[in-house]
């Protein structure tokens, strides 16, 4: 039985990559957006169906989706698009799946979950990069320390930020960071805490940032405290320090129109070349209220190339394994296992 699914955001970066891997392997998903020029493009190149529609008409996106099972949102910053496109799935019984990393997002999408079960219908953000790879390996050391209370993860990569990344950092920017304090998510200064760490190529300095795990993780493992860190140069985290005092004016949308205005002079985002040079080496750790710590590491495939294989790979296994509706993540969804088929030597 052919597999009906629809990729909103197809002509972005990640949703480029998203539709070739899904052509690569076979699959015709019909690609979505809003902008009919740029998607008819992609759709003629990659010679799959497609479909224009705004976000802003509801009656439209319904429409859009009554002949498909499934959607993959990969429009962001999703603070703009996964209101709306949750809404549509639930009232048509559509699973979404996304590429976010926002920790709002995945809240948003948890605060939904009753009415998805009553649906049936699956979701599940962040099935890429954010947060595949860390949600995994959160899962798989509170396997291991069950009664843990505290989760540390982390990653390191030297690849470039695609346009839609550093979009989204910009948006985040005034709310500094966050991080998960006795079940409660927390918005905290920028760099908020520092350490050392070995995410498996050797000792750095790491800072920690409002990665998506602090929402996501807690809903894995159940743990109630949780941080995530990237590595930073002293220099970083003394410039991001003094940035605290006046990231509010990071709230103003000329500041923000400004800087995402530079991005779009940027490429795109890494091509073939540099995310096969670029893989990403991810780091977690557990700590029980004794003190008994758990760490792990594993080496994976560059961040982007993890999204694109990712979002197709629980796009098919949702659509060929039934699944109860709710609230899920990746590990939730298909097993920590999913780790598996990104992991490089």
């Amino acid at each position: 039985m052919a597999l009906r699914w629809l990729i909103y955001g197809a002509y972005g970066y990640s949703g480029h990559l998203i539709a070739q891997q899904a052509k690569k392997l076979g699959y015709s998903p019909v690609l979505g957006g809003r902008n009919a020029a740029k998607l008819e493009t992609v759709a003629n190149r990659l010679e799959l169906p497609f479909q224009a529609f705004s976000l802003d008409d509801a009656g439209a996106i319904e429409k859009a989706l009554k002949d498909v099972d499934l959607v993959i949102n990969c429009a962001g910053p999703f603070q703009y698009t996964a209101a709306q496109l949750i809404a549509a799935c639930l009232a048509t019984k559509t699973h979404y799946l996304d590429i976010t990393g926002e920790i709002e997002v995945f809240e948003l999408a948890h605060q939904y979950a009753r009415q998805a079960r009553e649906a049936g219908v699956v979701l599940c953000p962040g099935v890429g990069f954010d947060v595949i790879p860390t949600d995994c390996v959160a899962a798989r050391l509170n396997a291991q320390v069950p009664d843990a209370e505290y989760l540390a993860l982390g990653f390191d990569s030297t690849s470039r930020m695609s346009q839609g990344t550093a979009k989204t950092s910009i948006e985040r920017l005034s709310k500094g960071g966050a991080v998960r304090h006795n079940g409660v998510i927390e918005n905290v200064p920028l760099a908020y805490r520092t350490r050392t760490i070995d995410f498996g190529n050797g000792e750095k300095l790491a800072m920690t940032i409002p990665w998506g795990d602090v929402s996501t993780a807690y809903y894995t493992t159940e743990i109630p405290n949780i941080e995530v860190y990237v590595p930073a140069s002293p220099k970083l985290v003394k410039r991001l320090r003094m940035l605290n005092w006046f990231r509010w004016l990071f709230s103003f949308a000329w500041v923000k129109k400004r800087l995402i205005a530079k991005v779009k002079d940027q490429p795109a985002g890494p091509d073939t070349q540099e995310r096969k040079n670029n893989p990403t080496y991810v780091w977690g750790e557990v700590r029980n209220a004794k003190g008994y710590t758990k760490s792990l590491k594993v080496k994976v495939k560059n961040g982007y190339s993890v999204t694109a294989e990712g979002a197709v790979m629980l796009a098919v296994y949702t659509l060929q394994n039934p699944q109860k509706g709710g609230f899920y993540t990746p590990s939730r969804l298909y097993g920590a296992k999913l780790l598996d088929a990104f992991i490089v030597d």
